[in-house]
């Protein structure tokens, strides 16, 4: 059967069970979207690139698959560099599929061209550019099999229209064999006994669980693990639902905020076990004072994150999911009593609280708990990035793996609300709610992708938890730099404001005006500014049958701790402003 490259791209992507593809057309990626219009697929159009690549990124994140998006050459590729960087750095797997001018004019400067290939090297997994359609079928396949295995990550073909437009013979073939690459994927037995016996000697073992416990498929039998040894957890952001949040042993996140019995338990383990988690700045703080007093088991599938920050007593390379699944067999049932009650009055004496009493503006800790209690953590929660997403960490623990949507590595404000999109499509219930933390600030870099939502008819709830601030940049210039608010004032001429000059959010108005916004989209808007406000309003943004902005005007000087601050020890955590 002879096909043009577009076809070939199409009929490989139905190969591979795509459903969606996320993307906007442009001149040389035409010959592709004409294909797509008798597609079986189903095309999302947005709004700007950007928003393409995180809902295809967020859409990977929460079902398991692969999202593919797609953009035509020069600015339309250069707008997804953004949110291949955002996947590259969470080890999502995605598919960025962009045209380019014709192979004889690359390099010649011509009309929308960029050299995409350049520009993505160091923010993919892997890149290609197609200069011959009898290569086409053999990239595409080779893409999604480098994308989803070893350490997951983005992948991006570059097609010029040329080639996108010449015909060649189409056989798909099932095997793939890549010579230069042969990710590991069972763990060598010698390693895992190792971690065994480790395992076994320890008095106070701890787990420390990564997001890579998620993408390997990992939390049942992580969780059969848990309950079998005893052994308390702690998880990083990425890893929010990997265990779930009402087990005993799941004593919440650690790093920089995350909460002091996680942090202090990282301290005074002395056996630290990182499951697929890659021992990151954020949760390890000062590198020279972290977890002194443990032996490390560190599980992993990348070669390259083994002693790259700690080094660790037993490496095991391979599955997380095997490997446990190995070690169960391996080490005793257990009840580390003395261990796990040393944590829990630990969590007494500092736990995470915030005080309703006499407060001008609504708590926005208090909006999550609430949301937690609502949807009995079972909601799927994507965030944007700052003080909300910090918020939303520690305030709304999961329930299951795929729960918790966020930036993670990169950290990208503006991910949250495409992201939620892209999770909202990825849910097999459609009625399963899908709510999006955000910022003013982040929520305003994507926002226009709601004509998306509404075209598209995806329901999600926008929670805004709006301080008139970029507010994470906000605190870290009131306890560092003597309160002088550059550029984080975002109702002020350059963003500017000193202490006792600050934007009161009763009295100066905010532009723009969110739940007008929402209205002019054909959304739902809602603004809370009272506390006792805020349950009724919940439930009237999740009972909605469309697109709901929920605005909550919060107190600019909110802050959020517990917090470690940069080149700090673990154990140098400020708890609060007292």
């Amino acid at each position: 059967m002879e096909l043009t490259g577009a076809q070939i791209v199409v009929e490989c992507l139905k190969k591979e069970g795509v459903q969606y593809v996320f993307g906007i057309p442009g001149g040389c990626m035409l010959p592709i979207f004409d294909v797509l219009y008798d597609s079986p697929l189903q095309v999302v159009l947005n709004r700007h690139e950007q928003g393409s690549s995180h809902m295809a990124d967020a859409y990977s994140r929460a079902s398991g698959k692969v999202g593919v998006c797609m953009a035509t050459s020069g600015p339309g590729a250069t707008n997804l560099i953004t949110g291949l960087a955002s996947a590259y750095l969470d080890s999502s797997p995605m598919i960025a599929i962009t045209a380019q001018v014709r192979t004889g004019a690359i390099g010649s400067d011509a009309f929308q061209e960029a050299d995409a290939i350049g520009c993505t090297r160091s923010v993919t997994k892997h890149n290609y550019l197609v200069k011959d359609v009898c290569d086409l079928k053999r990239v595409i396949q080779e893409s999604f099999y480098i994308a989803t295995t070893g350490r997951p990550g983005p992948v991006h073909i570059d097609i010029p229209v040329d080639v996108l437009k010449a015909k060649t013979e189409f056989e798909w073939t099932e095997k793939i064999n890549i010579r230069s690459y042969k990710p590991i994927a069972k763990p060598p037995i010698e390693q895992i006994k190792k971690a065994a016996d480790l395992i076994k000697k320890a008095k106070k073992p701890l787990l420390y669980v990564g997001g890579g416990a998620i993408l390997s498929g990992a939390g049942p039998v992580l969780n059969e693990f848990v309950n079998k040894t005893g052994i308390p957890v702690v998880w990083t952001l990425m890893a929010n639902g990997a265990v779930p949040f009402d087990n005993p042993l799941n004593f919440g996140p650690l790093g920089m905020h995350g909460k002091y019995v996680s942090n202090m338990a990282v301290q005074k383990c002395d056996l630290l076990i990182s499951c697929g988690a890659r021992f990151d700045d954020r949760v390890t703080g000062n590198v020279s004072k972290f977890a002194l007093n443990s032996k490390k088991i560190h599980f992993d599938i990348d070669p390259a994150s083994i002693d790259k920050i700690i080094k660790v007593d037993a490496p095991v390379l391979g599955d997380l999911k095997m490997a446990l699944e190995e070690l169960m067999d391996l080490v005793p049932k257990g009840k580390l009593s003395s261990w796990q009650k040393e944590l829990e009055e630990l969590d007494k004496k500092h736990p995470l609280q915030f005080d309703l009493k006499d407060s001008k503006f609504v708590k926005p800790q208090y909006v999550i708990q609430k949301l937690h209690e609502i949807t009995k953590g079972e909601a799927v929660v994507v965030t944007g990035v700052g003080q909300h997403q910090m918020f939303a960490m520690q305030y709304y623990p999961c329930k299951y793996p795929r729960q918790f949507v966020t930036s993670g590595g990169l950290g990208t404000m503006g991910y949250g609300f495409p992201a939620a999109l892209g999770a909202k499509l990825a849910q097999a219930d459609k009625n399963k709610p899908v709510i999006c933390i955000e910022g003013d600030g982040s929520f305003q870099m994507t926002m226009s992708e709601m004509a998306t939502a509404m075209r598209e008819n995806i329901k999600v709830v926008v929670i805004v938890l709006n301080n008139y601030y970029l507010g994470m940049v906000r605190q870290w210039q009131e306890m560092f730099y003597q309160e002088r608010y550059s550029g984080t004032a975002l109702t002020a001429p350059s963003g500017n404001a000193n202490k006792g000059q600050e934007a009161d959010p009763g009295q100066i108005p905010y532009v723009p005006d969110f739940t007008k916004l929402a209205q002019a989209y054909g959304a739902k808007g809602i603004r809370v500014t009272k506390n006792e406000d805020v349950e009724s309003a919940l439930k009237d943004a999740l009972k909605s049958d469309v697109l709901t902005v929920l605005e909550v005007i919060i107190d600019p000087k909110e802050k959020v701790f517990p917090m470690i601050p940069a080149g700090a020890g673990l154990d140098e955590i400020i708890v609060d402003m007292a």
